[in-house]
């Protein structure tokens, strides 16, 4: 017989001059325990009760191994067709196997054969997969080959997409038929998550890997790019050439990829390895401007993983219309062309993000992959986190902690507006969700939380002894834990259990008090997250930053880890000026502290972080206080907190600085808001500062933009010079500033200015610059206006987004009604006829679309 008794438990941890009380009560119960009965309830057939397991997506089960894919090419642009040849290598994994099943979708096979005789084998195939009869069992040491003969139509079938990839067509013609001008023809591929089946035969999915031959035949004078070296290019006599590809690495199937097109190609090296850059024709000079840090990006990651980067090349190449952002594709990384900008573009406005994310893929991605889409963040994370060890190697801790911040917004905001689930998410409703705010934004923050747990130093040598044990092979989020765990010896089960395998973040209600007696701070924490929904107690390492009266900073590490927590910071002689909670801020989660304005301003001059800077400034805006840090942040290293300390400029001193820091600031950004600061007071004297920027035309575009405006309120006429002089710019980032004021002058002379960028602008210039060449060309005659908006329908039957599809069908709209009021007024044929092949215009528009919320959008239109 054992007594057990329930008492009340007083705990009292002290460390570092940091007592921590928590207090757990229970009433007192004694109870005899010499015998124990355990029973079920009575089942129940009449109840409510749900007995179905929940939604568990696993990874994909393989009874064969990839061993190697060789793939040759060809190519029919008009059928947008690939007609192709496969030989595969594989090998049963354990038990005897006597078929084959490979994700084939919407594929024409011609035929099959096995490759150890030569002889036809039976198949049967359907939308998405090839079953084939090998003839005979084979057991694992024995290496089965397959020849197939076949050709795939990836534009055939329904079409998906999600947010992230638009479009699951998995390869891609791009302006086929030429119809577009100035459009360049081109061939790529976007496999992610399981769409390269699209254009050859394989086990589709993140578990698999092998390693792969692409030969490809083209039109001579095309550019080719595929994964690993290229071997051989042989000109063949019918005016093509064959490109021999090879990589003898292994790796997923959706990062296998091909690019064709009129690229021009740069060169580059990196330790001996091949580095190309792949650009348009137009932008070759700029092309390792806009993949700007690449040789220096390779030896920071290699040196801070202690592990060199593993693959034979490093390509990247930018595509049109492509349905992402960018894509790791080993070897090969495939950029969207918004990267693609001219080195007076990339002033302030660089790539390095994007250039990052996907060059670490090639070891968190490629090199090591998530074995299943519900593991995808032990590829997107680290990705995403790369971003902010980037930013910290090259541009400070600020530029990182900005980075961060844009990064915890998007996340908290998405969430509020979607919800939470879990980091690993196997009960996910479709794989195409895993690319969300949680796979990509928080599995960086949750990493950069894990970093400042344990440290700099065992952080990277988890990261090494991971990517060393896990080397080309599927991995799932136990695997990552152990190797933090046998670098530190810690259990991290705690961290790993709440931030990978639960949702939710905490969301903290926090104030202090001081004890001048006991000269100690005494700080209350409550986790208010909603308990059903979300973990209701996260345990919380911080460190509580305290800025004492003479603006002094000490931190002084504390753990929440109840759902109520009251802490005590002992030895604080006086009243502090200021005390943060997440002292470092590098804590995940929603922390509501209330200050003072004293204090906000003690931490705008005395705290070190950019987080805590920004989020006094903010709380400021607006206050009388704020001019007393006007100056301080306009001192500051990192160009947000000068753009937010100029937000304040009131007084003559401050205009005066805004004045020089127009001429001298280091950032465009900063110069551009100063210039404009500046004219609220000063305009004359701003005026002529805009006119000398303007005569340099040296500076970068942000500025521009800002002269030309200041400009055009004092002398419109010299301002339509200037935007004269402006529209000779290649550039697209000027479009916006320069069709407005190009549009009001009525002048018909700008269309062709208007119709060079139509098809090139970006999705945040389109309603503006669209809007502007509507109003334009309504202003036209009846014949120029005719004749200028049939040049809108390529782009609305074809055009690279839905907005831009939208915004052209607009204004072909827009142009039948000015025809329907001109021929009431103006009555002929030519009118009359002119409506008609309008009208059909917009039918045949409308009836070839496939967005049903577009569809939804024409019908609209009156």
């Amino acid at each position: 017989m054992q007594k057990i008794s329930f008492i009340l438990i007083v705990l009292v941890l002290c460390s570092c001059g940091t007592t921590k009380e928590t207090v757990y009560s229970a009433p007192y119960q004694e109870e005899m325990l010499d015998t124990l009965t355990v029973s079920a309830p009575k089942y129940d057939p009449s109840a409510n009760q749900n007995f179905e397991l929940p939604t568990y997506n696993a990874a994909a089960n393989r009874n064969y191994d990839l061993l190697h894919t060789r793939l040759d090419l060809k190519f029919d642009w008009q059928k947008e067709h690939v007609i192709g040849t496969a030989i595969i290598k594989l090998k049963p994994i354990f038990y005897d196997i006597s078929e084959v099943v490979l994700d084939a979708k919407n594929f024409m096979i011609n035929t099959i054969k096995g490759g150890d005789n030569g002889k036809n084998l039976n198949y049967t195939s359907d939308e998405s997969q090839i079953t084939i009869n090998l003839g005979k069992s084979y057991s694992r040491d024995k290496t089965i080959e397959l020849f197939i003969d076949y050709v795939a139509q990836p534009s055939a079938g329904p079409a998906g997409g999600s947010a992230a990839i638009t479009s699951d067509r998995g390869l891609f013609f791009i302006n086929a038929d030429g119809a577009i001008p100035d459009k360049p023809r081109q061939i790529w591929t976007q496999g992610e998550t399981e769409n390269n089946s699209r254009w050859f035969p394989t086990f589709d999915k993140p578990n698999e890997r092998c390693t792969q031959e692409i030969l490809l035949t083209v039109e001579r004078g095309l550019e080719t790019l595929s994964n690993g070296t290229l071997i051989s290019s042989t000109d063949n006599t019918d005016g093509t050439k064959t490109d021999y590809w090879k990589q003898d690495q292994p790796h997923a199937p959706y990062l296998f990829m091909v690019a064709v097109g009129d690229f021009a190609r740069v060169t580059d090296s990196w330790k001996g390895k091949p580095l190309e850059y792949m650009v348009d024709p137009p932008y070759k000079a700029d092309a390792k401007k806009i993949f700007d840090h690449t040789p220096e990006m390779l030896t920071f990651f290699s040196d801070l993983l202690d592990y060199p980067y593993p693959w034979d090349k490093y390509s990247q190449v930018v595509v049109e219309d492509f349905v992402s952002g960018a894509m790791e594709n080993t070897t090969a990384v495939t950029f969207g062309d918004f990267v693609q900008k001219t080195s007076r573009e990339l002033i302030d406005d660089g790539n390095d993000k994007i250039v990052a994310h996907e060059m670490f893929h090639h070891w968190f991605g490629d090199l090591v992959t998530c074995e299943s889409w519900a593991n995808l963040t032990l590829n997107e994370g680290f990705a995403n986190y790369s971003e902010y060890l980037w930013y910290e190697h090259k541009y400070g801790k600020d530029a990182a902690d900005h980075h961060r911040a844009e990064e915890m917004n998007t996340y908290l905001f998405m969430v509020n507006q979607t919800g939470t689930h879990p980091l690993i998410h196997y009960g996910y409703g479709d794989r195409e969700e895993m690319f969300d705010v949680h796979s990509y934004n928080k599995g960086g923050l949750v990493l950069h939380m894990l970093r400042n747990h344990i440290g700099d130093e065992a952080f990277f040598a988890a990261l090494h002894k991971y990517l060393h044990d896990n080397k080309y092979t599927a991995v799932e989020v136990d695997e990552l834990r152990m190797a933090f765990e046998d670098v530190t010896g810690a259990d991290l089960n705690w961290f790993f259990d709440q931030w990978y395998l639960d949702e939710g973040h905490p969301v903290i209600n926090s104030s202090y008090s001081y004890d001048s007696l006991a000269k100690s701070i005494k700080i209350k924490a409550e986790q208010l997250q909603e308990p059903s929904a979300h973990r209701p107690v996260f345990i919380l390492p911080m460190e509580v930053a305290v800025i004492d009266a003479d603006g002094k900073l000490s931190y002084h590490p504390v753990t929440l880890d109840s759902r109520y927590d009251s802490i005590t910071i002992a030895n604080i002689n006086s009243a502090p000026a200021a005390v943060i909670l997440d002292g470092m801020a590098y804590t995940l989660a929603e922390i509501n502290q209330e200050y003072t304005e004293d204090e906000l301003v003690n931490i705008i001059k005395y705290s070190t972080q950019w987080t805590h800077k920004m989020m006094a400034a903010k709380k400021l805006t607006g206050s009388p206080r704020y001019t007393e840090v006007v100056k301080n942040l306009t001192k500051e290293k990192h160009y947000s907190l000068r753009l937010k300390g100029l937000e304040g400029a009131t007084e003559v001193d401050h205009f005066r600085m805004a004045r020089d820091m127009a001429f001298m600031d280091k950032h465009s950004q900063v110069r551009a808001k100063a210039l404009e600061k500046y004219a609220e007071n000063y305009r004359d004297q701003a005026g002529i500062i805009a006119k000398s920027v303007l005569q340099k035309n040296t500076e970068a575009y942000p500025v521009m933009k800002t002269a030309l405006n200041i400009l055009y309120e004092e002398d419109k006429t010299a301002a339509i010079g200037y935007a004269e002089q402006l529209a000779t710019d290649n550039s697209v980032s000027l479009v916006n500033v320069l069709s407005e004021l190009l549009a009001e002058t009525g002048d018909g002379k700008y269309l062709p200015y208007f119709e060079k960028n139509l098809d090139r602008v970006s999705v945040y210039q389109v309603f503006n610059v669209y809007g502007a060449y509507s109003n334009l060309l309504l202003k036209q005659d009846e014949n120029t206006m005719y004749n200028s908006a049939t040049k809108l329908k390529p782009i609305a039957l074809n055009g690279d987004n839905m907005y831009k599809r939208f915004m052209a069908t607009s204004t072909l709209n827009d142009v039948k009604n000015k025809l329907k009021q001109l021929k009431v007024s103006q009555p002929s044929d030519l009118i009359s006829e002119r409506l008609t092949t309008i009208e059909n215009t917009i039918a045949e528009i409308k009836n070839a679309e496939t967005d049903e919320g577009l569809k939804s959008r024409y019908n609209s239109l009156d």
